[in-house]
């Protein structure tokens, strides 16, 4: 047979897709496995079997209840990896309710939007991360969020939520289950636009159950598995590419700390025995750089996942032979899709997990398409990738514009990418048609950035581009026209994005101009600006981002 030459792949599997909710899976899997391990959270002491998770997120459903939440209402979480998260994650799911993911990182104005944008009539929060007062923030803009009646912080009101669930009956629980179809709405992830304003990918059970069901399969998951997940939860990687492809195994879900640290990340692979590991290639250096690395036993590692930007193949022949991990996969994706369209298989050669990302996943399709013409290109050739199937999200919240302007009419979803599909079958990620940045597995867009860099007093105009970095794979840099007859300096205009926008979208790199290399057309050259910068940043930026 010949090999094809157009850039279409069908992921072949004889595994058939799972025709249930996220709860009924939970269910199967915790009549198999009520005794097995399911997650451990190891900053909260905190230990759970498949049955005793099943009895909590029942406790959390009802509560959800007796709040008087509807199917499809919302339900906000804004908090760092905590068990509570997990069971409000299958909890939601079990009655119905669509889970908003808060982004931990999320300051008061983009903690309004989405509060808003989403009609959340209940948030969970954390008092506080880190240096952040979670409750003084949602206290700044809680007068502007009409839709928000119920607020309950983890550290003083869980364990009277869960409470009040008693008065709610099981037979009014296994009602609301029953009323459940798997093609529901049950989650909304936010991603950054290039509008300005973060879009929610909607996504159903159908959709993340299956990705996370599939991941786990290509990983080769069983009961006997124990995962590390140190990635966020609000993101798919937490709380799909972990949480469900553990929990549709009887695999245990092992969480070692609030947020990534490669201490406590290897500490816990060490105590909990585990025997897969998650991470962005950043979060793999720096383990492997830590100066305590030899002391940690990585005997019982087989498997993990690596994800969200491109792996230098020292590090993955590192993490293959010093960490064990034979068995490691490349995954790809973007939020709008599940998250993953894309992954090696456990046995690829080294040459193929660090070259490109992998082959497409079971049930869905992938193509690569002429931009201009959406015509497919041959094998070998750049061109946009798209990508159908299950994992396809349903739209962006309330939002048919920009649903439209991202999923044709053949429901191909557009993913701004650039790549290219070579004869062997494998995907090959070259570049990006839309301008996101991105920074240590986060991706950021510059549109985003930079609407809110134009509410500084100062600033007449900006552009924000994304420039080298060796720790974080790209930093933010601003390019800034300032008004005139004022000045400013890049620290005032820092110190003014502070606490207002996430840490990691406040530029690092500043450079005060009078204008834009541009076309004649008026267009910016951001590729020019691109140039320019790493030209004039030279070994600074490399310096600078080595000891941020």
């Amino acid at each position: 047979m010949p090999v094809p030459t157009l850039s279409y792949l069908s992921g072949p599997s004889t595994m058939p897709l799972l025709g249930e909710t996220i709860g009924e899976n939970l269910r199967r899997t915790v009549s198999q496995y009520p005794e097995q391990e399911a997650l451990v959270v190891s900053q909260q002491h905190y230990r759970a079997t498949y049955q005793e998770l099943w009895d909590q997120t029942g406790r959390l459903a009802k509560a959800l209840l007796a709040l008087g939440m509807a199917a499809g209402e919302r339900v906000g979480l804004w908090a760092p990896n905590r068990s509570e998260w997990v069971v409000t994650q299958f909890g939601s799911a079990r009655m119905g309710a669509i889970l908003v993911n808060i982004n931990p990182a999320y300051r008061a104005s983009e903690l309004q939007y989405v509060l808003n944008q989403s009609g959340c009539r209940v948030l969970l929060l954390a008092a506080k991360f880190r240096q952040t007062d979670y409750v003084a923030i949602l206290a700044s803009v809680r007068a502007e969020c009409p839709a928000l009646e119920h607020v309950i912080i983890l550290e003083e009101g869980w364990d009277d939520l869960l409470a009040s669930g008693s008065s709610v009956s099981d037979a009014a629980l296994a009602a609301r289950e029953a009323e459940l179809q798997f093609d529901d709405p049950i989650n909304i992830q936010y991603t950054s636009g290039t509008t300005g304003f973060p879009k929610g990918a909607t996504l159903s059970h159908h959709n993340i159950l299956n990705n996370g069901y599939f991941i786990g399969e290509t990983l080769h998951y069983t009961a006997a598995d124990r995962v590390c997940i140190p990635v966020p939860f609000y993101h798919c990687f937490g709380m799909v590419i972990g949480n469900l492809a553990c929990a549709s195994h009887g695999s245990c879900m092992v969480i070692p700390s609030e947020a990534f640290d490669p201490k406590t990340a290897m500490q816990a692979v060490q105590a909990e025995r585990c025997t897969s590991l998650y991470g962005v290639p950043t979060m793999f250096i720096a383990e492997l750089e830590h100066p305590e690395f030899s002391q940690f036993d990585f005997s019982s590692l087989r498997t993990g996942v690596m994800a969200g930007s491109p792996c230098p193949e020292e590090v993955m022949r590192k993490v293959q032979t010093l960490m064990n991990m034979a068995e490691v996969t490349i995954c790809y994706g973007m939020t709008e899709t599940s998250p993953v369209s894309a992954q090696s298989y456990t046995n690829d050669p080294l040459a193929k997990r660090v070259s490109t990302v992998g082959h497409v996943h079971p049930h869905l399709e992938l193509k690569v398409v002429n931009p201009e013409t959406g015509h497919i290109v041959p094998r070998g050739t750049p061109g946009e990738l798209c990508t159908r199937g299950y994992s396809v999200m349903l739209g962006y919240w309330n939002n048919p514009q920009a649903t439209a302007a991202t999923i044709d009419r053949a429901r191909w979803m557009h993913t701004g990418d650039l790549a290219t599909i070579d004869a062997e079958g494998y995907l090959n990620i070259v570049g990006r048609i839309k301008d996101v940045i991105l920074r240590g597995g986060d991706n950021i867009y510059p549109r985003e950035v930079e609407e809110f860099l134009y509410t500084h007093p100062a600033v007449a105009d900006v552009q924000v581009i994304g420039v080298p970095s060796l720790r974080y794979g790209e930093e933010v840099m601003a390019w800034v026209k300032l008004k005139d007859g004022v000045s400013a300096t890049s620290d005032e205009i820092m110190a003014f994005c502070k606490n207002r926008i996430a840490t990691n979208k406040i530029p690092v790199f500043w450079k005060f101009v009078d204008s834009f290399p541009m076309t004649v057309t008026g267009k910016i050259q951001k590729y020019l600006m691109r140039e320019l910068a790493v030209e004039e940043l030279g070994l600074q930026a490399a310096a600078a981002v080595k000891t941020a």
